[in-house]
């Protein structure tokens, strides 16, 4: 018989009735709330292309011009979008917050997320924002 754990699908469901689509993007929201900063949730808008014109909404974009990217799951689709982003908005600072920036980018692959990251020079952090990046004089000229 397999148990299943409940308290994740809980945890989901609490976020989705708060208004954020996973865990991870509610804590980080009660986090940033917690430590007084000011920030806005999926309001930004930034257009690339991909043979046609698409929008990326970032989750999480503070004062200081840092967009923050929070995923549990890292894949192919989001890597590829997230590189033709920082092609097309090189002044963008985008970071990703994982829930483990060592899982694998896919099944027996010998690199993780954090491996990506430094690849393509994206800065990263497991589970919440660094206060660094907080106190950071960011660049807002995306």
């Amino acid at each position: 018989m397999t148990v299943i754990d409940l308290s994740k699908y809980s945890k989901r469901k609490r976020a989705i009735q708060a208004g954020y689509r996973s865990g991870l993007e509610e804590d980080i929201s009660k986090e940033l709330t917690e430590k007084g900063i000011d920030f806005t949730y999926e309001k930004l808008k930034i257009e690339w292309l991909d043979s046609k014109l698409r929008t990326y909404t970032p989750d999480f974009y503070l004062p200081n011009g840092i967009i923050i990217e929070s995923k549990g799951r890292f894949t192919s689709d989001d890597r590829r979008k997230h590189r033709e982003v920082q092609v097309q908005h090189p002044l963008l600072d985008i970071r990703f917050v994982f829930s483990n920036s060592r899982a694998k980018l896919y099944k027996n692959a010998k690199s993780n997320y954090g491996d990506w990251c430094d690849r393509y020079g994206f800065k990263y952090a497991n589970k919440s924002i660094p206060q660094e990046w907080i106190d950071e004089k960011g660049n807002e000229n995306g």
